[in-house]
């Protein structure tokens, strides 16, 4: 079969492998859709501590079991979490399993879905990580239900709800996400922030907010720089809610300023390692009462919610793949996500 490797940075290849025999407790897949992201973009320029080459990358899963185990059976539809928690520590013990520091990954501690067929281990069984994909979803809209699941952790943890002005800043597939979520939420008015105006057209056509600011340096000229904006429009009281889905210290430290009165601010993109602290006003968290919150990755259960949250229309994502590639172009769509230049792309193994 054919697998896309990742053998060092800057050096992932497209080759031949054995297809992988499961074992006791596991389940064999044919992989129909793995979805990239970002984070794909990261590990071809600068690996990842936790790969140890060679190693089958792709974390976005959906596909078919091919060989089952109890209570799967050849045939049956599947989507798999990426995040794969230990499930016994005293996190887990506690129901927060997205920190669990024994956390695994698929695509980094084990074997993904850049592949025709995976082996999903016995550790993701384990903790209820194999969702059935229901009628009337498709493999690809199947795959997305990874990053709609860190996306519903990172809105419980903001507490987004009925009434809310919701920012999101980064129109990429996450910040288009984080829109249609917050709306199915029940935001009075989402608003959506990008310093590329290119990226912020095409994914504002598509998720339709309240508002697109072109925010940062490019736009400060005349209409002001993204805090102002959101001011405006927000009638000088700022938003409840404001979410960073970008990499990005300067969005993190406009988010503070952009903050209503006891607003809610999800850090929800993690900074560069070489690049991690900001400038923090600490005296407007103090006297408006300010609530910071991380967001780390997804559980098993909110991979199963998003799957609901699709299956249901709550949150389309069809309309979000923009592109969908065979293994071979794997590379290919890496570099489409690398440029801004799609909402999602889908491999097709």
């Amino acid at each position: 079969m054919k697998v896309a490797r990742f053998h060092a940075p800057g050096d992932i290849r497209v080759e031949d492998a054995d297809e992988p025999v499961a074992g006791p407790g596991e389940l064999r897949i044919r992989v129909r859709n793995c979805s990239t992201c970002g984070t794909d973009a990261k590990i071809l320029k600068h690996g990842h501590h936790h790969i140890r080459p060679p190693r089958v990358m792709g974390h976005e899963i959906a596909g078919e079991v091919v060989d089952g185990t109890d209570g799967w059976a050849p045939g049956d539809r599947v989507q798999v979490i990426a995040a794969i928690p230990c499930g016994t520590c005293g996190e887990c013990r506690r129901g927060r399993m997205t920190v669990c520091p024994n956390q695994e990954s698929m695509g980094y501690h084990y074997d993904g879905g850049f592949a025709e067929y995976m082996v999903v281990p016995a550790k993701v069984l384990a903790v209820d990580g194999v969702n059935r994909i229901p009628e009337g979803v498709g493999f690809a809209e199947a795959s997305v239900a990874e990053p709609l699941a860190c996306v519903l952790n990172g809105q419980e943890l903001a507490r987004v709800g009925e009434g809310d002005d919701v920012v999101v800043m980064g129109s990429g597939p996450i910040g288009c996400l984080h829109v249609r979520l917050a709306r199915s939420r029940g935001a009075a008015r989402v608003f959506l922030v990008d310093v590329n105006a290119g990226r912020l057209e095409a994914a504002a056509a598509l998720v339709r907010p309240d508002a697109a600011v072109h925010g940062g340096s490019e736009s400060a000229g005349s209409a002001g720089d993204a805090v102002e904006q959101v001011l405006k429009l927000t009638e000088g009281r700022g938003a409840d809610v404001v979410i960073t889905a970008a990499a990005s210290g300067a969005a993190q430290e406009q988010a503070l300023r952009m903050a209503a009165r006891q607003g809610r601010i999800s850090f929800f993109g993690g900074l560069p390692k070489d690049d991690p602290i900001i400038r923090c006003d600490s005296n407007l968290v103090h006297y408006r009462e300010l609530t910071i919150v991380g967001a780390n990755g997804s559980s098993p259960a909110h991979n199963a919610r998003a799957l609901e949250l699709i299956a249901g229309g709550a949150v389309p994502v069809a309309d979000l793949i923009t592109h969908r590639l065979p293994l071979p172009e794997v590379l290919d769509g890496i570099d489409i996500v690398s440029r801004g230049e799609a909402i999602k792309v889908t491999v097709e193994p």
